[in-house]
Parts: structure tokens; sequence; C-alpha cells
């Protein structure tokens, strides 16, 4: 295996997550498990503590652009990270390394890899091009969701599922955020998906920690690329074609989603 390439694996991952809040879990866990042999309990838990770190430098960037919205972050958080610790309470009862968590853990990463690329995709082809800014006036009534109740459901959903796969805070988060918030310009819904996964990947990667399903090394290998990648990403999101990117991407997941169902 060549020396640079797990780094400049993190670097592309980091640049993707940073240019459109998708790529952390979804893309990085697939890369681990088939291109580098990397057992999926431990490219699970090895991923979340990776987005963890990698998506806190981000969120220093675009804080400092003023482009976090925090009440949504918050909203998101008070559903994501209590189910976050019920699933690792399961998960230490059963055992990540056991055969029917490895096996459940995959078909549902590749599951949740495929509906993500339908939705991305759709959205790429169809979907309305958001504004990508909004007078600071709109912005209170932007980050107000359709109903309370919905961000903290949402929430949860995504907790439990970024627990099991490590996917679902960017990939499924978008989704997500575009859909509760619709007047939300891009550049913060990119920036709330970024935010809001800091504390649940650390909770959850910190849990796996617990269990030892994670690689240390191959981590800090990983933040040495990913880091680089994100901070440049986070700077050249307001000028990237975003339909573009989003249907490569989606390419890519539906690509690494029926892999890993047949794995």
């Amino acid at each position: 295996m060549p020396e640079l390439a797990i780094p400049f694996a993190g670097f592309s991952v980091g640049l993707i997550v940073g240019l459109t809040g998708v790529g952390g879990g979804s893309l990085m866990t697939p890369i681990l498990i088939f291109f580098f042999g990397i057992k999926p309990y431990l490219a699970v838990g090895t991923d979340l503590l990776f987005a963890a770190f990698t998506k806190a430098g981000g969120t220093l960037s675009l804080a400092r652009q003023r482009l976090v919205p925090w009440r949504v972050v918050g909203q998101l958080c008070a559903g994501s990270i209590p189910a976050a610790l019920v699933t690792l309470t399961v998960l230490h009862r059963l055992g990540p390394a056991s055969a029917s968590v490895q096996s459940l853990m995959t078909h549902t990463l590749g599951v949740a890899l495929l509906l993500t690329a339908a939705a991305m995709l759709f959205k790429a082809a169809r979907g309305k091009q958001l504004p990508r800014t909004l007078p600071d006036a709109q912005l209170k009534d932007a980050t107000r969701a359709r109903h309370w109740s919905l961000p903290v459901l949402f929430g949860a959903v995504i907790g439990t599922l970024v627990t099991l796969t490590s996917v679902g805070a960017g990939a499924i988060g978008v989704s997500v955020l575009l859909l509760l918030y619709p007047l939300l310009p891009l550049p913060r819904i990119v920036a709330a998906d970024i935010a809001y996964a800091v504390p649940l990947t650390l909770v959850a990667g910190l849990g796996h920690a617990s269990l030892g399903s994670v690689d240390w090394t191959l981590l800090a290998q990983l933040l040495t690329g990913s880091l680089p990648g994100i901070w440049l990403g986070t700077r050249l999101m307001r000028h990237t074609p975003e339909r573009l990117v989003r249907s490569i991407l989606s390419l890519l997941l539906a690509y690494a989603g029926t892999k890993l169902i047949a794995f």
C-alpha cells in the first residue's frame, strides 16, 4: 500500500465534506472496507472519530465565516445524541465484532447509501437551486422548522443510523435539512450539517472506542489529510457548481451501497 494513500483518501473525503456537507461516513467507511481491507466494525468506529475531528475543523472555518445556524444545530442534537447513547448501550450488550452485528452494519450501511444516492440524484436533477445568501432579517424565519418536533425526531433517526454505520450525519442529514428548512441558503445548510455532526460523531466514536473498535494509527493518518481538505472545501463551497458535485457524489454512493449489500 503506498505510504500516502491513506492521507490522500482523508484529504479527498475532507474536501468533499467541506464542499457539500456529504461524504464523511458515506464515502470513508466503504473506502476503508474495500480499498484498505479494514473490518466493518473497525471501519465504522474509526470513521466516527475521523468525522468528529474533521468536521470540528470545518466548523471552526464556517463559524469564522458566520455561516453556522446554531439554533438548527441545537434542535438536531436534542434528538441525535440521546439516540446515539441508546444505540451504544445496545452495541455494548451485543458486541460490535459479532457476525450478526457486522452483517447488520454492512447491510444497513448499504441501504442507507442507496437511499441517499437516490435522494441526492433527484435533488440534483429536479430540485430548485437554493439561494446562496439571505438577508439577516429573514434568517430567523428560515431557521424555524415546519414543526418543533421534526428536527428532534429526525435527529434521533440519524443518531441511531450514524452510531450503527457511521453514515447519516452528512449523507442523510443534508436531505433532512433541505426538507425541514426549505428557506435556508445552501451554504448555511451545509454549515449546519457539518456542525451538528461534531458532537454526534464524537459521542458515537468515543462509545465505539470503549468497545475497542477504533484503529488509532489509521485515524491519525486519515486526519493528516482530511483537516487541510475540509478547510479548503469550506473556502471553495460558495463557488462550487452544486448540481455537478451532487450528481457525481450520488453515483459514487450508489456504487458503494450496492457493493456493501452484496458484501
